[in-house]
């Protein structure tokens, strides 16, 4: 009598005649381990994909994050510097609304990133808002991130100081 082998191990002569099988059981067995590479491998490049698409698409997201978050904060001031004339004849500093918003949308539009205005009291809102695409992320699933700023700018006069 020749020794069994189970998956890959002998078991022996003597333990043979505990393990014999008819021929329908011995198809039907299988090694525990069979596919559990293919299986663990499938997962594991998901997540390293997953991983990487955070770490690629997480940094140009970040960085187009504070590129925007700049030009809002570049069209908040020019449309600061915005002033009523009529204001300024009489004395005092106030911001003209419809030019500020004017100003501020156009210097947004001329950087490539259109956005919104708008005026309350003398500071002048920025926002900026666009979904950008992602490059790793849309293989599972995450076609574009929101991107979102808003800034503002004040119009002060004179001199200000820290107060301790």
């Amino acid at each position: 009598m020749r020794a069994a082998v189970r998956c890959g191990r002998s078991i022996g002569r003597w333990r043979a005649r505990l393990h014999r099988r008819t021929d329908h059981q011995r198809t039907a067995h299988r090694c525990s381990d069979d596919g559990q590479l293919l299986a663990m491998t499938a997962v594991f490049m998901t997540m390293f994909v997953a991983l990487t698409g955070l770490v690629a698409d997480g940094g140009h997201y970040l960085d187009a994050k504070q590129q925007a978050a700049s030009e809002a904060e570049q069209a908040a001031r020019a449309g600061a510097g915005s002033l009523d004339v009529g204001e300024l004849h009489a004395g005092t500093i106030a911001v003209d609304p419809s030019l500020a918003v004017r100003m501020a949308e156009n210097y947004m539009s001329s950087a490539g990133q259109p956005g919104t205005a708008w005026v309350v009291g003398n500071t002048v809102y920025a926002q900026i808002s666009y979904r950008l695409p992602t490059q790793l992320l849309g293989i599972i699933g995450v076609g574009s991130l929101a991107l979102s700023v808003t800034e503002s700018a004040t119009d002060v006069s004179g001199i200000t100081t820290n107060s301790d």
